[in-house]
């Protein structure tokens, strides 16, 4: 039906309808219904759209009734705006039901709603811009496409689809980002309406024409072009450094912006957590590189592995299966996984096999005992857990060697982990911040000292313990003033 007026009809489609008695129309609100030929019959699927709001179930019925008409006699022409295959998931689904079958079927091609828009915005589409539908977009967290590609957003019949729409837009473009909202292209009716990207559902002309651009953030905004850049880098004439890195030379980088990234965590610093991220992304990126330059496995592949794990260890959220607490959910992760190294024929694993060994000592040591939780095998109560601290500390002032002494060390610590666990702390990072604490405090002395022109070796024990319970004091009404602030 072309997207606007009669007039867009195609010499093809125009002498198809003049010798048509009937047609069935998927909506009758379109501006060529009113140019139809003389005495065609235009029926629609309008009532389907009152009838049902879930747009997945109208179309499907749709489908099924124009496949009823097809199997008559005279069979039955159906008509949708735009061009049948541009944004008209009734047809493909149509095509696909009778590829099997004996019904014949004719296609028309016709201008889709592409052109009169892009016409109305003064662009070109090609070779980059991305083709989406509002319905499908408002039903994500995210976007489905990189906000550095312009996109056009096709289908914002309402204030309602708008609003949810810009929810998800909003999640890679900024609130202020400016877009255009363009209504009834190719009309007489034709506006291209300016406005900032949360103000879409402020519209007062949003209608079943109308369509929502979105121009491209800069570059460098999208993990397409993260990609591109370590490519780059990687190839035979890009950086000399990168191109000898391999996956056991950049070893000691990445455990060295992980750390980086859990002070930026400990630190509460925001800008500098995303600059880390950044950096330990990097690292993702070249060994994803590198294994796509051995043939071994490409960066999609790497996504499309834990997207799928995700979804198939996360039943309760991606399908019907129950779990309204944590506990239940590691339960079912634990069978996930069991289930999964069955099918993948690996032989049994221990509950503490997947602990890597290369964890710190008390974040392993937690993982172990969370891991043993899952199966019962924990005190019920807390008293027995703090009880098990005096009891190794007691055996650990009765050790006598020097071997005695480091192993009932490591079992107070590990009941120190244990007691932090049932309190709800992770061992590491109540550690982390005591290191943290004990630096600033420690730093509050060596000042102190030089203030008075003295060196540390040059004050007491007494003095420095003086100087230590002072830097609590103060260093801790800074922190009370900043949080006040």
């Amino acid at each position: 039906m072309g997207p606007a007026g009669a007039e867009y009809l195609t010499r093809e489609a125009w002498a198809h309808l003049e010798q048509c008695e009937e047609v069935w129309l998927r909506t009758k609100f379109h501006p060529a219904v009113a140019g139809l030929p003389q005495g065609v019959q235009a029926r629609s699927f309008d009532d389907l759209y009152d009838t049902d709001k879930e747009i997945s179930h109208v179309l499907a019925n749709i489908v099924a009734r124009v496949l009823e008409l097809g199997k008559r006699e005279q069979g039955v022409t159906y008509c949708v705006p735009g061009s049948p295959f541009v944004a008209e998931e009734t047809v493909s689904e149509v095509v696909k039901a009778v590829a099997n079958t004996d019904i014949p079927i004719r296609l028309i091609d016709g201008v889709s709603f592409i052109e009169p828009v892009c016409s109305a915005l003064g662009i070109d589409p090609h070779p980059q811009m991305v083709l989406a539908d509002a319905l499908h977009q408002a039903e994500l967290e995210v976007p489905s496409f990189p906000p550095t590609l312009p996109a056009l957003i096709s289908q914002i019949d309402n204030s309602y689809e708008a609003s949810q729409l810009k929810l998800t837009l909003m999640a890679n473009y900024p609130e202020e980002h400016p877009v255009v909202l363009v209504h009834n292209a190719g009309t007489p009716d034709e506006r291209v309406e300016k406005l900032p990207l949360h103000a879409i559902d402020q519209s007062p002309h949003l209608g079943m024409l109308s369509c929502l651009y979105l121009p491209p953030l800069k570059k460098g905004a999208s993990f397409e072009d993260f990609q591109q850049i370590i490519a780059r880098l990687r190839r035979y004439d890009g950086c000399p450094w990168d191109r000898e890195q391999t996956h056991l030379s950049l070893r000691p980088y990445l455990l060295e912006e992980t750390y980086e990234v859990l002070e930026a965590l400990d630190q509460q610093d925001s800008p500098h957590l995303r600059e880390e991220l950044g950096d330990l992304l990097l690292q993702i990126g070249l060994h994803a590189q590198i294994a796509a330059e051995d043939e071994d496995f490409l960066m999609s592949e790497v996504l499309q592995t834990i997207n799928s794990k995700l979804i198939r260890r996360h039943p309760h959220v991606f399908s019907a299966v129950n779990a309204d607490s944590v506990d239940k959910v590691l339960t079912n992760w634990e069978k996930i996984k069991a289930d999964e190294r069955e099918k993948n024929g690996e032989s049994q694993k221990g509950m503490l096999d997947g602990i890597p060994l290369s964890l710190p000592a008390l974040s392993q040591a937690n993982q172990i005992q969370k891991r043993a939780k899952r199966v019962g095998f924990d005190w019920h109560t807390i008293e027995p857990v703090i009880a098990k601290v005096y009891e190794e500390l007691d055996e650990l002032r009765e050790a006598k060697t020097d071997e005695e002494r480091q192993s009932e060390s490591g079992d107070v610590l590990f009941a120190v982990v244990n007691l932090a666990r049932w309190l709800k702390v992770d061992p590491e990072i109540a550690l982390r911040e005591t290191n943290q604490r004990f630096r600033k405090r420690f730093s509050y002395i060596e000042k102190k000292a030089a203030d008075q022109g003295r060196s540390l070796d040059q004050l007491s024990f007494e003095e420095m313990d003086q100087l230590w319970e002072e830097a609590k004091t103060v260093l801790e009404s800074e922190v009370n003033g900043e949080l006040d602030g």
